[in-house]
């Protein structure tokens, strides 16, 4: 059985100060923790219905689980892992960058999509949803394992690389008439605002997805789904 103080300690992690201030962050569900045992990250505690096998599990009830999980509907297991050091960025190969994303689901996704597609370093600016936040761990299903993410000034960051810069605008030139280069960095901007003024200044190549409807109507993709269109493009 759980304490109140076991329980408080692991339900504060829901929130960003907590887990920055401790350096843990929390994992859910089978598939999605043995992708993090599986991997360089180091666990802490493992808390679950069905045994791991592994060393700091601790079985516990259901009603426990319910307890400290942060699914509407809890899985089998919910675990603590280490936050990995920062590493320092290697500007080579294509890079994703996000400006001000901030759903936890779309973040997610989008670490899915770079490990999908082979991109290494994913680089946030400071406004982008924390990708140790529970809901975007558990949208990664375990990608999160596998992709670089840096947090910076995005804006120092683009000013002092030396990579085209080509940025997802809707006045942008049609992708699938650009010739995309091996090397660059592409960015995405905020769900609602698109990419800042601040962020624009340093994009090099402006690029967009056409309509094909007839009506034209649609305002806009979802910025996840752009993503995977234009990811798919510069590997094609």
């Amino acid at each position: 059985m759980l304490s109140k103080n076991q329980i408080k300690n692991i339900t504060r992690l829901k929130q960003k100060k907590y887990r920055q201030q401790e350096g843990l962050f929390i994992a859910e569900g089978g598939k999605v923790i043995k992708e993090f045992l599986n991997s360089t990250f180091k666990l802490v505690d493992l808390f679950t219905t069905e045994t791991f096998n592994v060393e700091n599990e601790s079985i516990i009830s259901e009603a426990d689980l319910k307890k400290i999980s942060c699914l509407t509907t809890p899985n089998t297991a919910l675990a603590i892992f280490k936050m990995p050091d920062a590493k320092a960025l290697k500007n080579e190969g294509l890079i994703l960058a996000l400006d001000d994303i901030r759903d936890p689901g779309n973040l997610g996704t989008i670490i899915r999509l770079c490990d999908w597609f082979g991109i290494k370093q994913l680089v946030c600016s400071h406004k982008t949803v924390d990708c140790y936040n529970p809901k975007v761990v558990q949208a990664t299903m375990g990608s999160l394992t596998r992709v670089k993410i840096v947090y910076t000034d995005l804006s120092a960051y683009l000013k002092a690389i030396n990579l085209p810069v080509f940025g997802a605008f809707m006045e942008g030139k049609n992708v699938y008439q650009t010739n995309l280069p091996k090397a660059g960095i592409l960015v995405l901007g905020n769900e609602a605002n698109g990419i800042s003024s601040i962020i624009e200044a340093s994009v090099t190549d402006k690029i967009s997805i056409p309509r094909f409807g007839d009506l034209q109507a649609t305002e806009s993709l979802n910025v996840a789904t752009a993503g995977a269109i234009l990811l798919s493009e510069f590997r094609r």
